[in-house]
């Protein structure tokens, strides 16, 4: 992309992400520097913070003195979020935007806690034309799981206003950035095999999941902070599409899933990883679906920048 076709992204002061839906959750886990850690102060409240197969993201940004906040993804179930917003005391009301990384429930499912607890609010919802496809997994035992989308429907019944875009979205008075489609340009990452779409003809493969999409933030002097829901196009495809929009190649931080977990990804996380160590990240946290395996190479890899993420944490930027 020639400098003049750049995405026309206005640096921030300051960048958070809080944590709202991970899988995973650990309230004795200590902080460090730019690091906060959720703090129970009383185990007798039975309102805590609750982890499930999910992800779900505040990002806030400050830029001359003013603070505004968008929700990416909302997690799986509505009783995780709203329990967790409601844990966290997210102000919900001052929220600016909501987000939705890609069609599949986990990023989804929890939205209309939202509307259940904070009634109707005409909030724009940025969402790719595609992800309101049926889809499905099927493993190769013959096992199917099935991954229902969003429903248009619901989500304007509650007075959402719906922006479908394949393309680049700028949000917050063009501080942050939607990446919209990621373009695929690495030879490893090819998309999820397994992976099916509903048709007109009926069930056909939908490797690519193109409506996979993350969200940008310039802080100044300091570089792109990515967001990433699931990365269904590929890691490191998210990091390079994110220095080509907006021409900035230092990244002061990659937050969300590698999709690297089982035996159909682990495979690449060799690649990943080393791709990673090359662009020198200076904080990484990869979260939700990354499994395991990835986690510890990254941590191994990356002593320096790693944070093992957790629901209720704010990385601050």
């Amino acid at each position: 992309m020639t400098d003049d076709r750049r995405i026309r992204l206005q640096p921030v002061d300051r960048a958070e992400v809080t944590i709202v839906i991970d899988n995973f959750v650990d309230v004795l886990m200590g902080g460090s520097d730019g690091v906060r850690r959720y703090a129970a102060t009383d185990w007798g409240d039975r309102s805590q913070l609750i982890a499930e197969h999910g992800f779900s993201a505040l990002i806030t940004v400050e830029s001359r003195g003013r603070r505004s906040s968008v929700l990416y993804d909302g997690g799986l179930t509505p009783t995780a979020l709203g329990r967790n917003l409601d844990v966290l005391q997210i102000p919900v009301r001052e929220l600016r935007a909501l987000v939705v990384s890609h069609g599949h429930a986990d990023h989804h499912g929890g939205l209309e806690a939202l509307f259940r607890r904070h009634g109707r609010q005409r909030l724009p919802l940025v969402i790719h034309p595609e992800a309101w496809t049926e889809r499905k997994i099927v493993f190769p035992t013959g096992t199917e799981l099935r991954l229902p989308p969003p429903s248009r429907r619901d989500l304007e019944a509650e007075g959402v206003e719906v922006i479908e875009e394949p393309g680049q979205t700028l949000l917050l008075d063009s501080t942050l950035l939607v990446s919209g489609q990621v373009e695929r340009l690495t030879a490893f990452e090819q998309g999820f095999p397994i992976h099916y779409a509903r048709a007109a003809s009926g069930w056909e493969p939908d490797p690519m999941i193109w409506d996979d999409q993350n969200l940008i933030v310039n802080v100044r002097d300091k570089g792109l902070v990515i967001v990433s829901g699931c990365s269904h196009a590929g890691a490191v495809n998210v990091l390079l599409n994110a220095q080509r929009l907006t021409g900035e190649t230092r990244v002061a931080g990659f937050i969300g899933g590698f999709h690297l977990t089982g035996g159909i990804f682990e495979p690449i996380i060799g690649p990943t990883v080393d791709a990673f160590v090359a662009a020198g990240i200076d904080r990484l946290l990869p979260a939700h679906c990354t499994g395991w395996r990835a986690v510890h190479e990254l941590a191994r890899a990356l002593p320096d920048s790693f944070v093992q993420p957790a629901v209720g944490t704010v990385v601050t930027f």
